[in-house]
């Protein structure tokens, strides 16, 4: 039983307030409510277990002693967990395009499984050097190249169903090819794109509603192969061509618009990595130099700072479309050391240490298929 020690209980002012010793029971019929506020607002110097609501992200969180960790309070289930199958299992759901002049398929994965890639549906035309980001429910792809053409078109699909794509609008111009997307579970933004004179623009979709692309603001560079991640405020790109090759990483406020900001720099430069994150941790894994890369670099997202180095690759890889769940991080097919490849690779985003094979794709992946997930760092 609880008691109340009666020293402790606040003044006037609320400068103190009761300690509660012992095992507590709340027996209203109604709710608890816990302290709330925004990611701004967390305490400076708070004690280890503080439970609080983040009304950024509309979740509960807990302080571990060295970082807010998000409670979880749904994930999609799509099947049992303990058969080594990617298209069943109890977790986040993985999706990406099969980049190729010829190929208008989507696959997709259970990330927390094992295994093969399973068939989703079609896009409604080729999507070469396309990008994708999603909620926790609805997925958008850019089409990006179609063969002959660029394209600006959006697409969308319901990620824990399978089925063809739908309309959803357009990106701004035809500069869409070979851009980084990110997204929290309002927004989605892509950064930078080509090909031809190359932009600097941002522009963004509320992800909930069928629409075009509005301008966000603008990178710190104008050019393209760029990788986006995000946590539920920031979004963030690192890498990028034309020559020189870039070590970029910049940032944006998602829920604002405006430029983006300088967040530090990479391990090297490089293009077209791919990009995982959780709440907390992003990841650029691969690329190109141009010489194709296994590193795998990492940042915390609420901080700024430079990259540093979380281990490597299987093989080498780049232009391979990037997924995350809470705990991992995803890089499927792209190109190897001897042309395309159809490896999945994945790692646990809270530690450092070398990828794991996952399993394979339906098809080799060719050249940036664009990745999207419903359990990533932004969700």
């Amino acid at each position: 039983m609880s008691e109340f020690k009666a020293s402790g209980f606040s003044d006037e002012f609320g400068s103190s307030g009761p300690d509660i010793v012992g095992l507590t029971t709340f027996t209203s019929p109604y709710y608890f409510v816990p302290p709330s506020g925004s990611t701004a607002e967390r305490p400076s110097s708070p004690p280890p277990g503080m439970l609080r609501f983040n009304t950024d992200i509309g979740r509960l969180e807990v302080w571990r002693n060295d970082h807010w960790a998000t409670i979880l309070g749904e994930s999609p289930n799509l099947g049992n967990q303990n058969v080594t199958n990617s298209a069943g299992g109890t977790g986040v759901r993985g999706v990406y395009a099969i980049a190729s002049n010829s190929s208008a398929a989507l696959d997709y994965i259970t990330i927390d499984t094992l295994g093969n890639a399973q068939d989703f549906g079609d896009l409604s035309d080729t999507s070469y050097e396309g990008s994708g980001l999603a909620s926790r429910t609805r997925g958008v792809q850019c089409l990006g190249y179609t063969n002959p053409a660029t394209s600006n078109i959006l697409e969308f699909i319901t990620i824990a169903s399978t089925g063809n794509a739908q309309d959803f609008g357009d990106l701004i111009g035809t500069l869409t090819r070979i851009s980084g997307a990110c997204a929290n579970q309002t927004r989605g933004i892509w950064g930078n794109g080509g090909p031809g004179s190359m932009t600097n623009v941002k522009q963004y979709i509320t992800i909930a509603s069928e629409g075009n692309a509005v301008d966000f603001g603008d990178s710190l560079f104008t050019g393209v192969y760029t990788a986006g991640l995000s946590s539920a405020v920031r979004g963030v790109w690192g890498g990028g061509d034309p020559s020189p090759i870039r070590d970029i990483i910049d940032y944006v406020t998602i829920s604002t618009t405006g430029n983006a900001l300088d967040f530090g720099n990479l391990t090297q430069a490089k293009l077209m990595p791919a990009a995982a994150a959780s709440a907390t941790r992003g990841l650029f894994m691969g690329g190109n130099t141009p010489t194709k890369l296994t590193e795998i670099d990492f940042i915390t997202i609420a901080t700024t700072g430079n990259a540093q180095d979380f281990g490597d690759l299987t093989e080498v890889t780049s232009f391979g479309p990037g997924m995350a769940s809470p705990t991992r991080g995803i890089i499927a097919g792209g190109q190897g050391s001897s042309g395309d490849i159809n490896v999945i690779q994945y790692v646990t985003i809270s530690t450092t240490g070398n990828a794991i094979d996952f399993g394979d794709t339906t098809t080799a992946n060719a050249n940036n298929g664009g990745g999207m997930s419903n359990g990533h760092g932004g969700l």
